[in-house]
């Protein structure tokens, strides 16, 4: 058996590659587990099947003008939109509709950790990081700063640190900071307030 023939590289390509964009959208979505190379693959030819499923009519109509006229840019722009754009267009209409408040009544959120619920949102925050041992680290959460998602180990870069004073107020931030790393298993809580 050639894997290289024209025939079972091309059916290889039009029944995998979208669902591939598809999954790999989804995963910079919503960042989770790997999962095995062996369901994926499967998934991708299922997530394949649906795309190739909404788009049957328009296909259909194409088919029979191709084989009429000849290939047209019209016909390969269509085709580059079924296998590359729509599959990223599903996975955003899929994201909109887990995310919507209606969906997540009956639903558990997409995202799995609040860690990357919060971060995600990429909104600038005052922190307070209580450690294990009781030490506080307040600083900056900002443009610069990053937090790590799902799967890598949680762990926080916050671009600058600052000095509290005695009723726990941000005083001024430290001098020649340049941020802190703080990886999750020194902290017991994370305290934010809206910058």
């Amino acid at each position: 058996m050639d894997i290289w023939d024209a025939n079972k590289l091309s059916l290889f390509i039009q029944f995998v590659v979208p669902g591939f964009i598809s999954i790999k959208w989804y995963q910079l979505a919503f960042p989770g587990a790997p999962r095995p190379t062996g369901d994926q693959l499967i998934d991708a030819v299922a997530y394949s099947c649906i795309n190739y499923a909404i788009w049957f009519v328009p296909m259909y109509h194409m088919r029979e003008t191709i084989q009429s006229t000849g290939w047209s840019a019209c016909s390969v722009l269509f085709y580059i939109l079924v296998m590359f754009i729509s599959p990223v267009l599903l996975v955003e209409l899929w994201k909109r509709v887990r995310q919507s408040r209606m969906f997540q009544k009956n639903a558990p959120h997409p995202t799995s950790k609040p860690w990357d619920y919060v971060f995600s949102q990429r909104k600038m925050y005052w922190m307070k990081v209580v450690l294990k041992d009781g030490t506080i680290v307040a600083g900056k959460f900002g443009d610069r700063s990053f937090a790590s998602s799902a799967p890598a180990e949680e762990q926080i870069y916050m671009e600058e640190t600052w000095v509290l004073d005695e009723n726990g107020g941000f005083l001024r931030c430290k001098n020649n900071s340049a941020g802190v790393v703080i990886v999750s298993k020194e902290i017991s809580h994370i305290e934010l307030r809206n910058f």
